[in-house]
C-alpha cells in the first residue's frame, strides 16, 4: 500500500497552514489547522476498512518547560508520542482525504462532531489531555488537530500520517476513543500499513 500528499513531501515540512500554532508578527499563536490532503493506493484484497492516525513521537516527556521562557528543552530529552488525529471505520472505497476537509481552524474546547468521510468514527486526540486544565481551551477534541510543538523545543518534531488496511468494516471501541484505543482495537486486523511524514518547529535555530 502507499500514501501520498498534496500538501506536503514525505520528511519534508509541514506549511504552517496544516499546523494548529504558528509564529506570527505577534510571537507565537494558533495557525489556519487545516488538515493536510492525504491520498492511498494499492490497497490489498480484503479490505473491509481503513483506520487513520497522525502520531508526533518528538513530544517532550516534562511538559512543565514547554514554552517557560529562559528554557529551552534539550533534544535529547527522553520523548513519548502525541496524538494528533485517530479514525476508524474509513470505507473501503475511500482513497482521498481532501485538504481542509476534517478541520480548518482551531475550535476551543475542540471539535465536538468533526467532518469526515460518510460513516467514520473519529476519536480524541491528546490536546484534549493537553487542554484539560485550561478553562477557555478544556474539552473533547475529536478529530484532526495539528502541530503545535512548542517554541522552546530544540528538536524538529516529526509528524507521521498512517493509514491501515483493516479485514473488518468495524471496530470495537468505545464513543470517547483514543489513539492508544485504535491501535489495540486493530491489533490481529491489520493487511497492510503506509506511512508518510512532515516536520515542523516554532523554535527559530531548529530548521525543517
Amino acid at each position: 500500500m502507499r500514501i501520498r500528499s498534496d500538501s506536503f513531501e514525505h520528511r519534508g515540512p509541514l506549511p504552517a497552514e496544516f499546523a494548529a500554532g504558528q509564529v506570527g508578527a505577534d510571537g507565537v499563536g494558533f495557525a489556519p489547522n487545516r488538515n493536510p490532503h492525504l491520498a492511498w493506493d494499492r490497497v490489498p484484497e480484503g479490505t473491509r476498512s481503513f483506520a487513520l492516525l497522525c502520531l508526533d513521537p518528538d513530544a517532550p516527556t516534562v511538559a512543565g518547560m514547554a514554552g517557560q521562557p529562559g528554557i529551552e528543552i534539550p533534544s535529547e530529552q527522553p520523548r513519548t508520542i502525541f496524538c494528533h488525529w485517530a479514525m476508524a471505520d474509513i470505507p473501503a472505497d475511500v482513497r482521498t482525504i481532501a485538504a481542509g476537509s476534517c478541520s480548518n481552524g482551531v475550535v476551543p474546547h475542540g471539535k465536538p462532531t468533526p467532518a469526515g468521510p460518510p460513516f467514520a468514527r473519529q476519536g480524541l486526540n491528546d490536546y484534549t489531555g493537553w487542554f484539560a486544565s485550561d478553562r477557555d481551551m478544556a474539552g473533547d477534541w475529536y478529530g484532526y488537530d495539528g502541530a503545535f510543538p512548542p517554541p522552546n523545543d530544540l528538536r524538529l518534531h516529526r509528524y507521521f500520517f498512517r493509514v491501515f488496511a483493516l479485514d473488518v468494516a468495524t471496530l470495537d471501541l468505545p464513543a470517547r476513543f483514543t489513539g492508544a484505543d485504535l491501535l489495540g482495537a486493530m491489533h490481529g486486523h491489520v493487511l497492510a500499513e503506509a506511512a508518510i511524514y512532515a516536520t515542523y518547529s516554532l523554535h527559530p535555530d531548529v530548521q525543517g
